[in-house]
């Protein structure tokens, strides 16, 4: 937590709030290799006799460190910032008072002032690496960095009252005394006009005159050096297999064929007669899928959901998370880049799960699929796996907060089939709409290996995307530069999601009358987040012996 102080503050570890540690910069790389090797070093020598609990244990430390040490090999703090994913897209979300930084004491206040003192020199050094990068031909494609500009100005501002890094000066508590109110508005004021404002506009600058017109017109990562070994590494950490990419989309197209047969029998129930293209467009375009005029009614919506799914969740899930939850509309200055996600509440249950959805315009907010969605994103999603995981008082400190998107994005698509288990997808459209998801993450695996080994282009992406599911060109333009930005990332889900099933199905084959659901998903649950071959084998031995 003193290497990542910003991963300490997300999981509610308060002692570091002050810090903001450069991990993009040559210097913490090195340190960071020597702390992960020097771990690594100590755990393999040790031989002494372990139970079955401790021995998995050691196994996902050494994993953990192991593919840590592996990423050092590869430029990723040469294209350390990007349309997607970003620190400079987190940061304001830091400082805006919703989410994990905490604002409730003076203490609290000054030390993110301390995190907005240092800011300037993260920027010196992205803009430093991203020059590095330029020279050796490690840039990003032209297109993703162009989307950067328009973020960044919506940051900018000349009246430091209006950034969004001012917003905690506007819910100052009452019980602050006036002489820390008055001194704590002076001080953001300054920062914000003398670091932010200034950092944000040098960034800026650079992208525009520098950075954008040395950007590469190819797509996919192969085309920078080394690239095709990166992303094989990518493969493997975002999945936990080793797989290979030939394989993944070869998969891909067996699912996207699949679900496509499914998708044509839910079309054919509700008596439309068209084609499956025109059947997309009828459902993004009658009137009756967009009921919405207020973001207040999208977001009364997706709690009616909860409640429906409510008294069927204790059938299928023996343990409930004490963790808090809370549905929000995204922030405006990321909404129009943002997809749903949910952010985790702390491990003390101080601050609660939050389920973020984009709603640009709620007449615009198409209404099919928004029971897969909440079940993805929010419960029994992520805020079950998540939340579970943080509280499970059994587990060691770090496995409380390991991250492997396979196991975390496998379960949250896994979860997407379990509607009908929990009241939900009566609506054949509701159905339709979890379809579509599953098709979209079907329809990754094919892109998303498709971009970064066949050349497969941006254009053309598109297009194959929008002729398979229910998604607009807009939509479908976000989500190919989503896989161009972070590769691999996007393959974790339908993976993950295969792997649970496929071991559902192998215990209900085993156990016949004896299988419980709400057990199985216990055994998923409560080890927390593994890679994907050692929940396979815990519940292979769970099967054998329940």
């Amino acid at each position: 937590m003193q290497l990542y102080p910003l991963e300490a503050t997300a999981i509610g570890d308060n002692r570091y709030n002050d810090r903001l540690t450069i991990t993009i910069s040559d210097t913490f790389r090195t340190h960071a290799k020597e702390f992960y090797q020097r771990y690594l070093t100590q755990s393999q020598a040790f031989s002494g006799k372990l139970n079955k609990a401790d021995q998995l244990s050691k196994d996902l430390f050494e994993y953990e460190l192991s593919i840590h040490l592996k990423e050092f090999e590869f430029p990723f703090h040469l294209m350390p910032i990007n349309q997607f994913w970003s620190f400079t897209l987190e940061f304001p979300q830091l400082g805006s008072g919703d989410a994990a930084q905490p604002f409730k004491t003076v203490k609290d206040y000054d030390q993110f002032l301390a995190r907005m003192q240092q800011f300037p020199a993260w920027i010196e050094t992205a803009i430093g690496n991203m020059r590095e990068g330029m020279k050796q031909g490690i840039v990003l494609p032209k297109i993703l960095a162009s989307k950067m500009i328009p973020q960044i100005k919506g940051l900018l501002t000349i009246d430091p009252t209006r950034s969004i890094f001012y917003n905690p000066i506007k819910k100052l508590p009452a019980d602050f005394s006036e002489a820390d109110k008055k001194r704590l508005e002076n001080a953001y004021f300054y920062h914000i006009s003398q670091y932010i404002i200034p950092s944000y506009s040098k960034l800026e600058n650079f992208l525009r005159d520098d950075y954008i017109p040395a950007c590469r017109e190819t797509h996919g990562i192969s085309a920078i050096p080394n690239g095709r070994a990166y992303y094989d590494y990518l493969i493997q950490y975002y999945t936990t297999t080793d797989l290979s990419a030939d394989s993944i989309y070869n998969l891909g197209l067996q699912e996207v064929a699949r679900i496509e047969a499914e998708m044509e029998n839910v079309k054919t129930s509700v008596g439309f007669t068209g084609t499956l293209p025109a059947f997309f467009t009828y459902l993004n375009s009658d009137p009756q899928f967009y009921p919405f005029t207020t973001p207040k009614q999208v977001l009364d919506s997706f709690w009616a959901i909860h409640k429906t799914e409510e008294p069927f969740l204790k059938r299928i899930f023996e343990q409930t998370p004490k963790t808090k939850f809370e549905i929000r509309q995204t922030e405006e200055y990321r909404a129009a880049s943002a997809s749903a996600e949910y952010n985790a509440g702390s491990e003390d249950g101080t601050r609660p799960g939050i389920f973020y959805t984009p709603i640009l315009d709620p007449k615009k907010f198409n209404a099919v699929g928004m029971e897969t969605l909440f079940l993805h994103e929010a419960i029994p999603g992520h805020h079950y796996q998540i939340s579970l995981q943080q509280e499970n008082k059994d587990l060691p400190q770090f496995r409380k907060f390991l991250g492997y998107s396979a196991y975390a994005e496998g379960w949250a698509l896994y979860t997407e089939t379990l509607g009908k288990d929990l009241g939900l997808y009566k609506n054949p459209y509701q159905y339709f709409g979890h379809l579509s998801d599953a098709m979209h993450r079907a329809l990754r695996l094919v892109i998303d290996a498709g971009i970064h080994t066949r050349q497969l282009s941006h254009d053309s992406a598109i297009a194959y995307m929008t002729s398979h599911e229910r998604i607009s060109a807009q939509e479908a333009e976000a989500e190919i530069e989503r896989y161009m930005a972070i590769p691999g990332q996007a393959l974790s889900y339908k993976i993950g999601q295969l792997t649970i099933s496929a071991m559902k199905a192998t215990s209900q084959k085993q156990l016949g009358a004896k299988f419980n659901l709400a057990a199985f998903h216990t055994q998923v649950l409560n080890g927390g987040n593994m890679p994907l071959e050692v929940l396979e084998k815990k519940l292979a031995d769970w099967t054998k012996t329940y």
